[in-house]
């Protein structure tokens, strides 16, 4: 029996509270050991943090045990669901450029089925004058795009979500995109 494949879970649930990053995690675990996958949460890091210890170092060491937790991953499902303004968390974008500048599948899904330039208005510029892209894509072209280019999707819930920030249905054609890569 061989290994299963270790999918990195990038999204904004670890901002949400406990009880809410935990029901979606369990969801999201159920359906990747279903799939034959062992989901890889960025809170699995275990870290602790001393009274003394300083913000900026802090940030520091969540970033390299993240980045560690990707380096021992297959492959990653990023949660792109429209996070505090019109696109995905940034934190999560990045993730998703790490693991595809590594090489690695990445699949991104969103329960938010507006198109990015819907999100942004459905007009040409902002408030400031600054062009806004229309490429009938789900979000950033550089995101979606790059996710596509590196074989995965970025999966849209047509249903309404269970939650805001999660979509089973898109969550499984994800699952269903990276059976295809691994095969």
């Amino acid at each position: 029996m061989s290994t299963p494949k270790r999918i990195y879970l990038a999204g904004p649930e670890v901002f949400l509270p406990q009880t809410e990053h935990a029901s979606i995690l369990k969801q999201k675990l159920t359906l990747l050991q279903q799939a034959g996958f062992e989901g890889v949460d960025p809170l699995d890091t275990k870290l602790e943090f001393g009274a003394s210890e300083a913000p900026r170092e802090r940030g520091f060491r969540i970033y390299r045990a993240n980045q560690h937790l990707m380096d021992s991953c297959d492959a990653i499902i990023a949660n792109l669901t429209p996070f505090r303004g019109i696109s995905a968390d940034p934190g999560t974008v990045f993730e998703v450029g790490y693991m595809i500048g590594q090489g690695k599948p990445a699949c991104g899904f969103t329960g938010d089925a507006r198109r990015y330039y819907q999100r942004a208005g459905s007009t040409d510029y902002d408030q400031h004058g600054h062009a806004i892209e229309n490429f009938d894509l789900e979000d950033n072209l550089m995101i979606s795009c790059g996710i596509v280019e590196a074989g995965g999707v970025v999966a849209i819930g047509n249903s309404a979500p269970e939650h805001p920030f999660f979509c089973s249905q898109a969550f499984k054609q994800c699952l269903e995109a990276l059976r295809k890569q691994f095969r």
